[in-house]
């Protein structure tokens, strides 16, 4: 009988946890590329967000020759000359084996070296492994190990049988649940969200009756301190590339102003702790609650890139993407501060009856980099809003935060629902500065 996918999870911590020790034993990353006497073909599998226009700038700048593949026909990518074409796919939300069968006709038809995820698709992309063509490689964990890492309930059960401390954690259909919610304020959020969907703080007593026996929410200990997010780039547990950073401007939840954090080394030790004791091979990023004894308490776990690849030296992670086996530490850029000015401006605008904090977010915004302007590659900065319309309408129509319109048609699980056509689709190739033909 088939496991369910918390069977599966609950399977694969006890797989890698035995009498407290976690496994060292992990799939291995096959991400050497030949390049057959040419140029390197990346597919990068988003390219909405400017952590792909800083991926797709670095690749191109090492002489690969760039495609990224996104459901939306307008992004951010497609204004940028570092892509040679952009191709529009199913939503791998909804359509998730239409997806999948696009992006195998693109490996197919554009003779792609390497795949390589951007956001939460990886988790969808991640089932191509064994369909791929054996020239063609995949930058990302097996999809089982995805979905315990993204799972925020057995990530944390993940680090407690690995010696990792830890907030305490429990499933709203557990009896304990109640216990630790009447007792101290909580923070009662999906085991499967992201960028900050459906979270809510409460007070002790104040855990909705509705949220009980409920399996897929959690309940954890809300821990109160300096909050810190961390993006490591890992192979065989021993961490390449590692930046810890701290938001100074959100909208939401999600930080577009964001400063690197030198000053606290327990928590890269944690994370290269975490990396060791499963031999992680990928991009692993966390967000982390610093308390005032300097103590880092993990929230959950983020198995692919994040906003911290701004801050990577975009040579050395070009190096380390390309040729894995061979890679080296990456390196840092000398600058602390980056931004995405645009949606930065917007939270300066909307606290204009706050002028504290607006003239907060005003110096930090004087103070950052932005992350899309660039002298070689003009055109996405002042295309980023009207390429970013597909999100902009959702959350000007329908009342959507920017991290949410961002990741809906991405988000996992898939949606299980009788496919009428089974038949694959026709894939649309954009041309960098072109229109679907």
């Amino acid at each position: 009988m088939a496991r369910t996918r918390h069977e599966a999870n609950e399977h694969h911590i006890r797989r890698t946890a035995e009498k407290g020790k976690v496994c060292h034993v992990q799939p291995e990353l096959e991400t050497d590329v030949v390049s057959h006497g040419k140029s390197v073909t990346v597919l990068l599998t988003l390219g909405r967000l400017p952590k792909a226009l800083e991926l797709a700038r670095a690749l191109a700048a090492a002489g690969c020759r760039v495609l990224v593949a996104d459901p939306f026909a307008f992004h951010l990518c497609r204004a940028s000359n570092a892509v040679a074409k952009s191709f529009k796919t199913p939503s791998p939300h909804s359509c998730q084996e239409q997806y999948l069968s696009c992006l195998l006709d693109i490996v197919a038809r554009e003779d792609v070296d390497l795949i390589l995820p951007v956001s939460e698709e990886a988790l969808h992309v991640s089932l191509l492994k064994d369909r791929l063509p054996d020239r063609t490689r995949l930058f990302a964990l097996p999809n089982e190990d995805l979905q315990t890492l993204h799972d925020k309930y057995s990530f944390i059960q993940i680090a407690e049988k690995a010696g990792l401390r830890a907030p305490e954690t429990h499933l709203a259909s557990d009896a304990q649940a109640s216990r630790l919610a009447a007792s101290c304020d909580t923070v009662l959020k999906p085991r499967l969200g992201c960028s900050g969907q459906e979270l809510r703080m409460l007070s002790p007593d104040s855990l909705p009756k509705e949220a009980l026996g409920n399996s897929e929410t959690i309940i954890q200990k809300r821990m109160f301190g300096r909050e810190v997010s961390t993006l490591s780039l890992c192979r065989d547990g021993k961490v390449l590339a590692h930046v810890t950073y701290e938001g100074l401007v959100f909208t939401g939840t999600v930080a577009v102003c964001f400063q690197r954090v030198d000053d606290l080394p327990l928590v890269q030790q944690w994370v290269a702790d975490f990396a060791r004791t499963g031999s992680y091979s990928y991009f692993l990023a966390f967000d982390f609650i610093v308390d005032g004894d300097g103590t880092p308490w993990p929230l959950e776990c983020n198995p692919r890139l994040t906003s911290g690849i701004h801050f990577l030296s975009p040579k050395d992670i070009a190096g380390a993407i390309t040729n894995f086996e061979g890679a080296t530490n990456v390196g840092t850029k000398p600058r602390e501060r980056f931004q995405e000015s645009h949606t930065t401006l917007l939270q300066v605008y909307g606290n204009f009856f706050r002028p504290q904090k607006a003239l907060r977010h005003l110096r930090a915004m004087l103070s950052a980099r932005d992350v899309l302007w660039s002298f070689a590659d003009p055109a996405p900065f002042p295309l980023m809003t009207p390429y970013s319309w597909p999100v902009l309408k959702q959350v000007i129509f329908r009342g959507r935060s920017f991290g949410e319109a961002a990741t809906r048609d991405i988000a996992w699980p898939p949606q299980r629902t009788v496919q009428r056509d089974a038949s694959t689709p026709v894939v649309k190739s954009v041309s960098a500065h072109g229109s679907c033909s």
